[in-house]
């Protein structure tokens, strides 16, 4: 399982966040560049549809490829009640043949995305990942070197920290904890629940930018 959030920023705050992230997480930053394909399945799979993603890592000397399945959101009471979604995912590393693979099953190329950024993977209780990211979109198939920006000066942050069933709450409130740190430059919230652009980003940015960060938990 997963527990994931995200959130939008301007492009002109991201290097504050980095600054941010940076003192908060401790490490080093990771380069991102990822080729995200999506993949539907055909009616001789199955009668329910199934979606997995295959990503190819373009930031490696050698392209690496990784395999992702990602499930339902948990449901319940208890799932409504938090700001973090809850969901199973299995990940796997693949070949290089994996996309003819897939295509030889059945499955059929929905959509293709590229993402540009940073990473931050750090321990804070549990294991937690902070992306950031441009998304986009492919205008030729499997062009990365032509993609344009979805939407042109955002960019996608999104949090995400493994979990399993006995100990998704701690790790919930890991995720939610680190975020209430986050929240003058965006909010963080369930995928698929916008709330756009906090009005502090710009007086928090101009103030990390001015200090240079350095905090640290």
């Amino acid at each position: 399982m997963e527990c994931v959030v995200q959130g939008i920023i301007e492009t002109q705050h991201v290097e504050a966040l980095e600054i941010l992230l940076q003192g908060l997480c401790g490490v080093q930053k990771e380069r991102l560049r990822i080729h995200e394909l999506c993949l539907k399945s055909g009616p001789n799979l199955g009668a329910v549809p199934s979606e997995l993603r295959i990503l190819c890592d373009l930031e490696q000397p050698e392209p690496s490829w990784t395999v992702r399945h990602v499930g339902g959101s948990m449901r319940g009471a208890g799932a409504e009640q938090i700001s973090v979604l809850v969901r199973p995912m299995v990940e796997s590393k693949a070949s290089k043949n994996v996309l003819r693979f897939f295509y030889a099953l059945g499955y059929k190329l929905d959509h293709e995305l590229l993402r540009v950024g940073f990473a931050f993977h750090f321990q804070r209780g549990v294991q937690i990942t902070v992306t950031v990211s441009s998304v986009n979109k492919m205008l030729k198939l499997h062009a990365t070197d032509e993609a344009v920006p979805v939407t042109p000066g955002m960019q996608l942050v999104e949090v995400t920290a493994p979990a399993t069933s006995e100990n998704y709450t701690e790790v919930v409130a890991a995720v939610t904890s680190f975020c209430e740190h986050l929240a003058p430059l965006l909010h963080l919230s369930k995928p698929g629940i916008s709330t756009g652009v906090v009005p502090t980003a710009a007086a928090a940015a101009a103030s990390l930018m001015s200090d240079g960060g350095g905090t640290t938990l």
